[in-house]
């Protein structure tokens, strides 16, 4: 297209975008290059792309610093608060880890090996084919010790099967995916790249990034970070706001959408606005399955998350530490996250219920005051307090601990995506408590993208196979056990996701899957599992079988004293080496 054809087009539309013609012009432009830049993609070998990797992760490298204090201040986490280490390992540590994953996928498949050669493969109830896909290097290992992670694919598909698929879209690199969409997440800084890192690995797909209004101020760090996919017409990224969305939606030479948010911006993308003038027409085309939008799309969308707290004989050590974790769970980013952990299900047969919600309510009391900053959230947290007048206001956050007789509907179907927590109570002990808390959460939480369940070994050890049942039975796209499911987010051989079932007209939780650095085809969920004790109580003469570990308390914990300097020193490791410098990190992490 000419820019004179180009201004035309823009000015015959303009009333229907909301854009003028300049700014038409200028993102039609981005679409050109990447057209181009989708073709020399395809020209790449893997090994060129391995290449292209490794430069990607010196410029990432060079950025860390710059990337996490530029998060740090948007979210109003002044220099020294306690809780700037967050945008540490969940901004530059998590990309640098996937870059790290990719590579060695990619060095795999140039050798003409399987992208699973060396994993373990086994089964999982159900038939399943399982990878186990964390820990792969002996750094991960260590740092992470009593941390594991697998990958359970679809019923029906074998080991071999997953060891010929595994390599998705650079098992045919020359095959070209075109131009894609990626909407950007606006409430943790590594989504837009991890999101577009996966377009162009998994589906050979070149993106067009639009960044959320609120990571406008990231824009000129990746901007940098990511220039080596910008200069030969990889990525380009934008500003924007609904308008800008709206127009680059329907742009006919944008193959593919992907969308990290909230269901309702999905409908609007999908189907048309729910509200106004244009609402009647977008009612009929959903009845009659006629969606807007004329092209594929994926979507990873949050949901109402659950924390399972198995009844088991705890110390009062044991208590104190799960509710820092639950805790966690909520308040970390101000609970602004897709997988904020929501609702904590309790057995109220459990004798030690009482004491773990006086634990709870100081845990979640005591944590570091911060803002709450994510558009929105305020006036949710108000519509929770109005939904539970009767709820503990405790600081600049909700607990909500739902009486015998209340209703929970709202608890557990609005996504509040603010710093609001809620305690439910079903009968029960043992397995039949277990099996009582999954039903619950599958068939009254709104969403399926991920769920935390807590144990102690003794009690899983009582379970047997039943405990692996439950698991199974559990629909969520990644499960935690003694963990929390951020650490699988933040884990790149993982997978990101709703569970498979998903549809246009009933999205839930999204439809797809990201990160996935194995490149697995045919994905069903991914399981962390972690340990139940923290150093030093990890240790085997005290731990009663269960996992070992050398962190004391995590690093993203909120409670975790040293987590700024923790997660700082550990993302520096990451980014560069340097033993000296993790020796010193380490004896920051016994502090905490």
């Amino acid at each position: 297209m000419t820019q004179d054809a180009a201004v035309a087009t823009a000015k015959d539309s303009k009333k229907d975008t909301g854009l003028d013609a300049a700014e038409q012009t200028a993102l039609d432009a981005d679409i050109a290059v990447l057209q181009q830049g989708s073709r020399t993609w395809s020209a790449l070998t893997v090994a060129q792309r391995i290449t292209l990797l490794k430069s990607l992760r010196t410029s990432v490298s060079a950025t860390i610093e710059d990337w996490a204090n530029t998060a740090s201040d948007s979210k109003g986490l002044r220099p020294g608060h306690p809780l700037r280490g967050e945008e540490w390992l969940s901004g530059p540590y998590s990309v640098l880890g996937a870059l790290d994953a990719y590579a060695d996928t990619l060095s795999k498949l140039s050798q003409g090996r399987s992208a699973l050669d060396g994993l373990s493969i086994g089964r999982a109830p159900g038939g399943r084919t399982k990878v186990d896909a964390f820990p792969l290097t002996g750094i991960d290992s260590f740092l992470l010790s009593g941390f594991t992670g697998e990958v359970w694919l679809q019923p029906g598909i074998t080991p071999d099967t997953a060891r010929s698929a595994a390599g998705l879209g650079q098992l045919t690199p020359a095959a070209s995916g075109g131009v894609g969409l990626v909407l950007g997440a606006g409430n943790i800084t590594s989504i837009p790249v991890l999101d577009v890192m996966y377009e162009l690995l998994a589906h050979n797909r070149v993106a067009l990034l639009k960044v959320n209004p609120t990571q406008d101020s990231l824009v000129p760090v990746y901007e940098r970070a990511l220039a080596p996919l910008i200069e030969p017409g990889f990525l380009r990224i934008v500003r924007g706001g609904p308008a800008v969305g709206a127009y680059l939606t329907g742009h006919p030479d944008l193959v593919h959408v992907h969308i990290t948010g909230s269901a309702a911006t999905f409908d609007t993308i999908v189907w048309g606005p729910s509200r106004g003038p244009k609402a009647g027409a977008t009612t009929r085309r959903k009845r009659e399955n006629r969606p807007l939008l004329k092209k594929p799309i994926t979507a990873e969308l949050g949901g109402v998350s659950p924390i399972i707290i198995v009844p088991g004989e705890w110390t009062d050590a044991d208590i104190t530490f799960q509710a820092e974790h639950v805790a966690t769970m909520r308040l970390q980013n101000c609970g602004h996250n897709c997988i904020a952990g929501q609702v904590v299900i309790l057995s109220s047969d459990w004798s030690q219920a009482e004491q773990f919600r006086a634990a709870l309510r100081r845990a979640y009391a005591g944590a570091p005051e911060r803002p709450i900053w994510y558009p929105g959230s305020p006036s949710r947290l108000h519509q929770a307090a109005e939904d539970y007048p009767d709820a503990l206001v405790l600081a600049d956050r909700l607990l909500v601990e739902v009486g015998e007789g209340q209703d929970a509907a709202a608890l557990e179907t609005t996504e509040y995506f603010a710093p609001v927590l809620g305690v439910v109570e079903l009968p029960g002990l043992g397995q039949e408590f277990l099996d009582t808390a999954v039903e619950h959460a599958n068939e009254k939480l709104q969403g399926t993208l991920g769920g935390n369940l807590i144990i102690d070994p003794a009690t899983e050890k009582a379970l047997g196979s039943g405990f692996e049942r439950a698991i199974a039975e559990l629909r969520y796209g990644s499960i935690a056990i003694n963990a929390w499911t951020a650490v699988g987010f933040i884990t790149p051989t993982l997978t990101w996701g709703a569970f498979p079932g998903s549809t246009l007209d009933d999205v839930g939780s999204g439809i797809g899957v990201v990160h996935n650095a194995l490149l697995l085809d045919g994905v069903e969920r991914s399981i962390v599992r972690g340990p139940f004790r923290p150093f030093p109580r990890s240790l085997p003469v005290v731990n009663g079988g269960g996992r070992w570990t050398i962190l004391p308390t995590p690093p993203w914990f909120v409670s975790a004293r040293t987590a700024a300097d923790v997660s700082e020193g550990l993302t520096r490791f990451r980014a560069r080496g340097g033993i000296l410098g993790l020796a010193k990190t380490l004896l920051q992490a016994l502090r905490a």
